[in-house]
């Protein structure tokens, strides 16, 4: 029996920093590393298990014997086992068998800095390293610019197991199968980013990816880590940004996890208050506790280093932010302010970003954050958390229910389609139409639209045309781009077969266009997030169901135009105010028949003249299309 190797990889800086949280890199020291020691050829293994009087690596090169090599405790009070195991390579599976010193618990436990886990529902940690060559040195190089605040920035957000699945062996599609459909498919479709639900390892499909076990590990349910590095590397060649879910909030309790570790709450808050949700039937990160916000930062920067991605979405902050989240009166505890805000949360956050900005200045954060929590997305040194972005989830929710509603009722309710722009510039904010709207009941993002068939994808066209003229970021749930007629499941291939009907093609040819027209408008992104880049001509014309706005650009010259007609009445001559003398050109129009419209338009120059009108003291009589939007350029 080849016997355990006292050494480490920990300088006396490292384990200092540990304690203090403020060590950001762990993953280059704790888990198995390939290594040679004295001329042998081995792996080296570091765990953090305080509580425990006796650590053993368990595996394939062992038989699974405990006791066969016992890791060896540091003697600096850091609680940190490790050790060099001869002849232990690439491949192997393994375990840490713990023994801890309460009351005798034992347990078997996964590595939580493994760099690839078998595949589910297996669980073991497999020793891995790899020397992929990357080759997005290009992108690396400009992606300052995809990412910045004033670029475009629209996104599909993907559930690798769902998007589609082999067509004959109906089975996921891996990691170098999507590198070819997935990447071509989003590069024809004009998106600039692919958010990808989480793809760290997770033994429960249901979970969606949400509830992780392997924080350092992509899933193996498509392949190799390589493998992933792989689509990444296509993606970036094909100018395409990536985003990764990431889940900070909670855990699983699942025995081969993070809860429990040592045989004392380890990675969860003890007080159940604070370390169980009770929504997920999860544990929840003891934010107040340094080693653990090093382990959550480490893994954050781990993405961003290891797997040169462009952005991370995280998720549930509502969650960490608000000691009462989905909690009744008595099941919670003030913070020492008397409030209902997790003091260690925020300052854990602003940490997170800080790091992540200091390190990478050319990625983004995006928070999914749904309450009206100050300054989300507002630097550190202004008092806020550090986001670059966050979802608006107010005009997500009130869009969707405007647009349920039948036309008819729909100037009763014009406040909910306007109010979004009374507090869109208080946050850099992402617009959301996400997975979480098309599931659980709540039917596909066509399946709420009223009408019949025609009126559906009209007012489908009018939606996502509403979406990208407003100010913000834009994110899409795949198949919502062509009506995806179900739910969405988990389980099953999106109904890529409708794509054989025109209309669900002309939703499809729709997405497409207007992805490219906002690509190709600076009046539509350069401020964002900037009230100097919007201003209302009409949001009050509830008899008519109608709205009008300027998008504005650094350049003046390249303003545009943007009326919404929410019913589906044609207007002949419908009259809209102008700040100076002009010509209008119209450059887009949802009911245009290539996208399954009536072809209602403006098909010659308009010119205003000097009536007054909304307050502006020119303005000019425009025809306005069924369930439509039109959009003008400012000549």
């Amino acid at each position: 029996m080849t016997q355990v190797k006292s050494y480490s990889l920990f300088t006396d800086f490292d384990i200092s920093l540990f304690k203090a949280g403020k060590h950001y890199r762990l993953y280059e020291k704790f888990g198995s590393h390939i290594t040679t020691l004295n001329g042998v050829e081995g792996s080296y293994f570091a765990v953090w298990a305080p509580t425990a009087n006796q650590v053993s690596v368990i595996g394939d090169f062992n038989h699974w014997k405990d006791g066969e090599h016992k890791l060896n405790v540091r003697w600096d009070s850091s609680g940190i086992w490790e050790g060099f195991i001869p002849l232990v390579e690439k491949g192997m599976a393994y375990k840490y068998k713990i023994h801890s010193n309460n009351n005798g618990y034992i347990s078997e436990k996964a590595d939580p800095y493994a760099r690839r886990c078998e595949h589910p529902p297996k669980t073991a940690s497999i020793v891995w390293e790899d020397n992929y060559q990357w080759k997005d040195k290009n992108w690396l190089k400009i992606r300052k610019e995809h990412n910045a605040l004033d670029a475009p920035y629209s996104v599909y957000e993907v559930h690798l197991g769902s998007w589609k699945r082999h067509a004959t062996e109906d089975r996921f599609l891996s990691y170098f199968e999507l590198a070819e459909d997935l990447v071509n498919y989003v590069k024809e479709m004009n998106f600039t980013h692919v958010e990808f639900m989480p793809i760290m390892e997770y033994p429960y499909d249901p979970s969606w990816g949400y509830q992780i076990t392997g924080y350092f590990a992509p899933t193996s349910r498509f392949g190799y880590p390589n493998e992933f590095k792989y689509l990444v590397d296509k993606l970036h060649e094909s100018g395409i940004g990536i985003i990764l879910d990431w889940v900070p909030s909670h855990f699983p309790e699942d025995a081969h996890g993070l809860g429990y570790f040592d045989g004392s709450n380890l990675y969860e808050h003890p007080d159940k208050r604070k370390g169980y949700h009770q929504d997920w039937k999860s544990l929840i990160f003891n934010y107040e506790r340094n080693e653990v916000r090093s382990f959550l930062i480490s893994n954050a920067i781990f993405w961003l280093e290891q797997y040169h991605v462009d952005g991370l979405r995280v998720d549930a902050v509502a969650s960490m932010l608000f000691l009462d989240y989905s909690r009744e009166d008595g099941e919670w505890e003030p913070n020492i302010y008397g409030g209902n805000e997790n003091l260690a949360v925020v300052s854990f956050l602003k940490e997170l970003n800080e790091e992540v900005y200091k390190s990478f200045p050319d990625v983004q954060t995006i928070a999914e954050e749904s309450t009206a929590f100050p300054m989300v997305s507002k630097p550190t040194n202004m008092g806020g958390l550090g986001f670059g972005m966050k979802w608006m989830m107010g005009w997500m929710h009130d869009t969707l229910e405007y647009f349920g509603k039948d036309p008819i009722y729909r100037k009763f309710h014009q406040n909910e389609i306007t109010f979004s722009l009374a507090y869109a510039f208080t946050e850099n904010f992402m617009l959301p139409l996400s997975h979480d709207e098309v599931v659980y009941g709540k039917k596909s993002i066509l399946g709420r639209m009223p009408g019949d068939e025609w009126q559906r994808f009209a007012n489908l066209r009018l939606m996502y045309g509403y979406m990208f003229t407003h100010p913000g970021t834009k994110l899409l749930f795949m198949g919502s781009e062509f009506g995806q007629q179900q739910e969405w499941n988990f389980q099953e291939s999106l109904d890529w077969h409708l794509l054989e009907y025109k209309s669900h093609k002309d939703a499809q040819n729709y997405y497409k266009e207007l992805n490219k027209f906002y690509r190709s408008r600076p009046a539509l992104f350069e401020k964002a997030f900037s009230d100097e880049g919007f201003e209302w001509i009409s949001l009050d014309d509830a008899e008519n169901s109608v709205i009008s706005y300027i998008r504005k650009g650094t350049n003046e010259a390249e303003n545009l135009v943007v009326v919404c007609n929410f019913t589906p009445n044609i207007i002949e001559k419908y009259r809209i105010g102008l700040p100076s003398k002009v010509k209008l050109k119209e450059v887009f129009n949802s009911d245009n028949k290539d996208f399954g419209g009536s072809g209602v338009g403006n098909p010659r120059m308009l010119t205003s003249k000097a009536v007054f009108w909304n307050n502006k003291p020119y303005s000019a009589e425009i025809k306005l299309s069924p369930l439509g939007i039109t959009i003008f350029e400012i000549k």
